[in-house]
Parts: C-alpha cells; structure tokens; sequence
C-alpha cells in the first residue's frame, strides 16, 4: 500500500466522521469509523519528516495551514458543539517538532557522562523530554487529539524500523487513553468500539510499501478546510 492509498484512507474515514458530526449532531457509527484517519496521517508525519527535502517548508506548510484551517474547523464544530479546541495541523505541527527536537539532541554531540552508553541513555531521555512538553501543551491548548496526538506521532517515529514493536506500544497507547476516558465517563461499550477502531488503523499502517504513490500533497492539505467549509454551510 503506497502513500497515496494511506492518504486516501485516512481522508474517507475523516470525511465519514465529519459528515456523521455534522448531520447526526451525536456519536454514530461514522464516529467510530473516523477514529482510523489520525493514526494514518500521524503516521504520515513521520514518514514526511523522514523524506522531506527541506524541513523548513515542511513545518511553514503545516503552520499555514493550522492557521487557515482554524476559521473553518471552529464553524464546522458550532454545527454540533460549543467546546472549541485547536485542528489537528497544530497537532501535526507540535508532533512534527517533537521528532525533529528528538533527533537534534540524541544525535548532538554533547557530552553529559563520559561513559557512553550512559550518555547515549541521557541523551534519549532529553530527546523525550520535548515531546512530553509539547504533549502536555497540546493537551492544555485543546488541540485536536492533544497528548495523544503527540505521543503517537512520536512512536510511529521513534520505532518506525521495529514493525512489532511500534503495533504493541501504539495498541498500550490507544487502550490506556481510552481506558482512561472510560474511567471519567464510564459507558464500556462505547469506548471498546473506539479503542477497537482506532487500533485498526495499524492495519493498514503496517501494509504501506514504503512507496510514494501519486502526489496529492496539496491536496490532502487543502480538502481539510475545505470539506469542513462545506460540512458548515450544509448543515448549520
């Protein structure tokens, strides 16, 4: 499955999920099945990181469009809510920083300790210690999906060559967010369903071929405004 395929995946399930937000006005079963969509495109972020040619443009682009994005998303959620949080582009954003300030500081060549497996430890743990920061000011912010976005990104990232390892912690992560949204709200089912349907995500994750696929970039960037733009205007 190419980059393209997972794209295309990601963009129904989230399309599903708004229309279901904006008509329904509940949770439905479309509900459910948009929790597919973050995991793909989290997972995108990392694979962008890895293969972007140049990394500024790649952080301007998602940061413009965090920013034309917001109008759009806070119409789309007054369709159906009045609890405002930030889109998932800032989310993206931050996940995008968290791995880039990760790799800046394992791979610096700084020396805490002299001894080095001990200093390579330390200097993983700072690497984390970013992605916690900016998890919690995700989470603080309201951003879309919060310190969990983050966290995701940064574990599709940090074991994106551990196929098996990566499926094991992000399957712990959805079930322990979950877990805990169930313990404040309770009702088990519908938290199964949405743990189950999140996690089926790394279906299709762990079938992507490493290839491009066809260019859709712009694409994918723009549809986010613009499908919540006409989600509003339908059913406002």
């Amino acid at each position: 499955m190419t980059s393209f395929a997972l794209k295309i995946i990601a963009m129904i399930t989230m399309l599903i999920d708004h229309s279901g937000d904006a008509y329904f006005k509940r949770t439905t079963a479309m509900n459910f099945i948009g929790r597919i969509a973050f995991p793909i495109f989290a997972f995108q972020i990392t694979e962008g990181y890895t293969h972007t040619k140049n990394l500024k443009k790649y952080f301007l682009r998602l940061f413009i469009f965090a920013l034309l994005s917001q109008i759009p998303f806070w119409l789309f959620e007054s369709t159906f809510t009045s609890n405002f949080t930030l889109n998932i582009f800032f989310t993206l954003f931050f996940g995008l920083l968290a791995i880039f300030c990760y790799d800046k500081l394992v791979n610096s060549k700084f020396i805490v300790v002299k001894n080095e497996k001990i200093n390579t430890i330390l200097k993983i743990i700072f690497g984390i210690l970013p992605a916690i920061i900016f998890g919690i000011i995700a989470e603080l912010a309201k951003f879309d999906y919060g310190f969990f976005g983050i966290a995701i990104i940064f574990i599709f990232y940090i074991f994106r060559n551990k196929k098996l390892t990566m499926s094991i912690i992000f399957i712990l992560a959805c079930i322990i967010k979950y877990f805990i949204e169930y313990l404040k709200y309770g009702n088990i089912i519908f938290y199964s369903l949405i743990t189950t349907f999140t996690i089926s995500s790394i279906i299709f994750i762990l079938l992507y071929n490493g290839k491009q696929g066809k260019k859709i970039k712009y694409f994918l960037y723009a549809f986010y405004p613009v499908h919540l733009l006409i989600l509003f205007l339908l059913f406002k």
